[in-house]
């Protein structure tokens, strides 16, 4: 018998994470990744359809306890993953000299290393078949430019970047892969950066769009798993209010 066919979000408890999930639920059975059960649940409770969805409990900072997780909640559900977005990260802005080894590490783990993780078993045929035909990164136009304090973010974002560009190629026909970049979004990890109200009216003024939110990023995810992009692969989607072409900014 074939297994059930999900779409699996990372970061499903808030933010991009939640709203992709809220958008996506009325179309697919969704797995819900976080780190936090209360959390998830509340994403669960806006969603359409919450008795066709799986909650997935696991720290993507904790690499190593993904595999053994993810096959675990698999096997218990009888479930394939046809889609994958990896919407999970994590920014700290620290100047350089301020950076520790575990903050390297945190950073790596959550926005880059847990989604290699995921997807190096997705494409397992033992554990999921040939069922995996969509994959979604949530990047950043931080992978494009560069920011004070932003160094390591930046560079787990241009990893993610890489890292699908790559894939679009070794996965395809079967597999699409595709990465979204936001620029500023108001989501709980902006919040503090965004509380400084001089750089908060700075950044309003580079963007001839304004500042976005997290639907006009999870509008960009459903495009991409659908069969309206089955010609797209191995782009970089910029979904930014044109933040990236204002040089007068």
């Amino acid at each position: 018998m074939d297994a059930k066919q999900y779409i699996l979000i990372t970061g499903s408890s808030s933010g991009i994470g939640r709203e992709t999930a809220i958008r996506l639920s009325s179309s697919y059975p969704l797995i819900l990744n976080g780190r936090e059960a209360t959390r998830l649940e509340g994403t669960l409770r806006q969603c359409q359809n919450p008795e066709r969805h799986v909650l997935w409990k696991c720290d993507l900072r904790e690499v190593d306890q993904i595999e053994g997780s993810l096959r675990q909640i698999l096997a218990d559900k009888s479930a394939g993953v046809e889609g994958f977005v990896h919407c999970a990260g994590t920014l700290k802005i620290l100047p350089l000299r301020s950076v520790e080894r575990m903050d390297v590490r945190e950073t790596m783990n959550v926005n880059f290393h847990s989604a290699v993780e995921v997807i190096r078993l997705l494409v397992r045929k033992k554990l999921n078949q040939n069922y995996l035909r969509g994959i979604v990164f949530i990047s950043s136009i931080a992978s494009l430019k560069g920011a004070r304090g932003f160094s390591v973010y930046c560079a787990s974002k241009g990893a993610l970047d890489a890292f699908m560009r790559a894939l679009a190629v070794e996965l395809a026909p079967e597999v699409r892969v595709n990465s979204v970049l936001p620029g500023a979004i108001r989501t709980g990890m902006t919040e503090n950066m965004l509380s400084d109200p001089d750089l908060s009216k700075r950044l309003e003024s580079a963007y001839p769009l304004g500042m976005g939110h997290p639907g006009d990023i999870a509008s960009a995810v459903e495009f991409l798993l659908s069969q309206s992009a089955r010609w797209i692969t191995g782009q970089q989607m910029v979904v930014d209010g044109g933040r990236t072409i204002n040089v007068s900014a």
